[in-house]
C-alpha cells in the first residue's frame, strides 16, 4: 500500500517523543499520538509498522492513526501532538443581567398550583418573560448551581 503522509523522525524528534511517554507525565491526548508517531517511523531504526498494527497495538482506530501521520507530515512534530483549537465557541444563553433575574425569580413565590419553583417552571417564565427566546432546564439548574443563593 502506497501511504501519502511517510512518518519519518529525526533521532532529536525520536529522543523527545520518548522523553514524553517516558516520564509519564505528559497528558494521554500527547502520548497517543507520540506512541503512533513512534510506531510509524519510517526513518532507519524505526519499527515502521503499518496502520492497522499499530491500531490494533495502541487500542486507537486506523483513521485516528492516518489523521496523527497527516498532521505530522503537514505541520511538524507539535502539531501533530497538539489537538487543533476548537472554532466552535458557545454562546452563554443567560448574562449577568438575565442571571440576575432567574435569581429574583427563584427567590420569589411560586406560581399559584406549585408549591415552589421546579427548574421547569423556571425555564418557562424566563421564557414567557422574554428574558431568552429559549432555555433548557439544565441551564437553569447549572445557573442556581454556581449561584451561592438558596432556593429554601
Amino acid at each position: 500500500m502506497n501511504k501519502k503522509y511517510i512518518v519519518q523522525l529525526t533521532p532529536d524528534q525520536r529522543a523527545t517523543l520518548e522523553q514524553r511517554i517516558r516520564t509519564g507525565t505528559s497528558a494521554a491526548s500527547v502520548q497517543r499520538p507520540a506512541r503512533v508517531l513512534l510506531k510509524a517511523d519510517t526513518a532507519q531504526g524505526g519499527p515502521a509498522w503499518d496502520d492497522a498494527t499499530i491500531a490494533a497495538a495502541l487500542e486507537v482506530s486506523v483513521p485516528t492513526v492516518e489523521r496523527v501521520r497527516q498532521r505530522f507530515v503537514l505541520h511538524g512534530l507539535e502539531g501533530a501532538l497538539r489537538r487543533k483549537p476548537t472554532t466552535r465557541r458557545s454562546q452563554r444563553k443567560l448574562d449577568g443581567a438575565a442571571e440576575a433575574q432567574l435569581i429574583a425569580l427563584t427567590c420569589s413565590t411560586a406560581p399559584a398550583g406549585a408549591d415552589r419553583w421546579s427548574l421547569a417552571l423556571l425555564a418557562d417564565k424566563l421564557v414567557e418573560l422574554k428574558v431568552v427566546d429559549s432555555i433548557a432546564r439544565d441551564t437553569v439548574r447549572i445557573t442556581l448551581k454556581k449561584t451561592n443563593s438558596s432556593r429554601g
